[in-house]
């Protein structure tokens, strides 16, 4: 796969439109309480508090979510979340009322939670063996750069406009979603669909009954936390319990955005021939994961008085984590994809996408509790999670399908050939 040769027709579209996306996401998330208070003038208490409830109710929708996409195809289903968000940011400036504001900050989680899982299975659709492990890569590096591209205009814009600027990118970020859901629609169409073939009985009861599949779900969950602690944790870690400046703590944000958005594809190339299986190359992201955690841990029990060692240790236990994730995600990803029986694909992705669901809900509560005891105590709990993780992958390796576990050879689609791509 590459931009030269793409594997099926409207490959570039469906990759513009992830990095579209991301670029209008990056434009709020790194402000979130802030770019809300702006554009809906509501108290930070109450704002807050809605997306807390709004974040945790639109977890219900991510089974309405698999079975939507199961019923009508990937690809009817990621257009709606695109315009679903559109609407919900485009109306946000006019949200002045806490009823109003909730409603929005509803339909937008909704969207944000499954989009994911839906996006997952559009791939699975699209694309079969190691394609599929080379288009999580990319869109994990695009996905980071975006944010990052994002974050930096929103931040031109509000210095250049100033409040106003808040609103205008909102109205950016909704526009992003519509052009991100037309260039969805210039990629094939959902193969289930168009053969119109019936959706196998039993739904999330045969994906419940799975155990080999919900134990690679534990094994994401374990893993999921350890991914928010560059976010969550380490802002508060740093400035409370190692007494780092927080003007510096930004750059640990930027140094793992742009390792992942320009080394994301060549080291999951590299990951990929060192290793026979997606386990084998999960197994060793979750390696890496336990040795920059347990870096931090080490970091927290010297806790030097020095501002600059401090910093650099710091950095230095962030750049293995952005590796460990590097190896990790997208053989992770694909063995889901892999995993999941095409007919139920996507109530078997939107199970998975869960373990991220939950690890993001539980992990403000458990990092600000257990920092609250000891500054170590989070990363002695996520070390000993990502431990976990890594033993349930190397026990996955024997239960799942072997197509699954194994690298394949890139597969052409029989519908499509390079010299027709756009």
């Amino acid at each position: 796969m590459s931009f030269l040769r793409p594997v099926f027709k409207g490959e570039r579209a469906l990759i513009a439109g992830i990095a579209i996306d991301a670029t209008g996401s990056g434009m709020y998330v790194p402000f979130n309480l802030v770019f809300f208070r702006h554009v809906t003038h509501l108290p930070l208490a109450q704002i807050g508090l809605v997306l807390t409830v709004a974040s945790l109710l639109a977890m219900a929708a991510l089974p309405l979510g698999g079975s939507a996409v199961d019923r009508f195809g990937a690809l009817r289903t990621l257009i709606a979340l695109y315009l679903l968000r559109a609407i919900g940011f485009a109306l946000y400036p006019l949200a002045h009322s806490l009823s109003l504001f909730f409603v929005l900050a509803l339909v937008t989680a909704v969207g944000t939670r499954t989009a994911p899982s839906t996006l997952q299975a559009r791939f699975a659709e699209l694309l079969t063996g190691t394609d599929r492990d080379r288009m999580q890569a990319l869109s994990r590096s695009l996905g980071n750069a975006g944010l990052g591209g994002g974050t930096l205009i929103a931040s031109l814009i509000i210095a250049t406009m100033g409040d106003h600027g808040y609103v205008a990118a909102a109205w950016l970020n909704a526009a992003s979603f519509v052009v991100a859901a037309v260039l969805a629609t210039r990629t094939p169409a959902s193969p289930h669909v168009e053969r119109d073939r019936p959706v196998k009985s039993g739904g999330y009861r045969l994906v419940a009954k799975d155990r080999p599949f919900l134990l690679l779900g534990l094994a994401n969950l374990s893993l999921a936390i350890g991914y928010t602690s560059l976010t969550i944790l380490i802002p508060v870690y740093a400035t409370g319990w190692l007494h780092i400046p927080q003007g510096l703590i930004g750059s640990a944000f930027i140094v793992n955005t742009l390792l992942c958005a320009t080394l994301g594809v060549p080291v999951a190339a590299l990951a990929r021939r060192r290793f026979r299986t997606r386990n084998g190359m999960a197994v060793a992201g979750a390696g890496l994961f336990v040795a920059a955690f347990a870096g931090q841990l080490v970091l927290g029990t010297v806790r030097p008085h020095d501002t600059t060692l401090a910093m650099t240790a710091l950095l230095t236990c962030v750049v293995v984590a952005t590796f460990a994730e590097l190896v990790h995600s997208p053989a992770a990803s694909t063995l889901a994809q892999n995993a999941a029986p095409p007919e139920l694909r996507g109530r078997y992705l939107a199970a998975y996408q869960s373990s991220w669901a939950l690890a993001q809900a539980l992990a403000p509560t458990v990092f600000t509790a257990l920092v609250a005891v000891d500054g170590r105590l989070p990363w002695l709990v996520i070390t000993a999670t990502a431990l976990l993780g890594a033993a349930v992958l190397h026990r996955t390796a024997r239960l799942l399908p072997p197509a699954a576990v194994h690298f394949e050879p890139p597969a052409q689609p029989a519908d499509s050939a390079p010299a027709n791509a756009s």
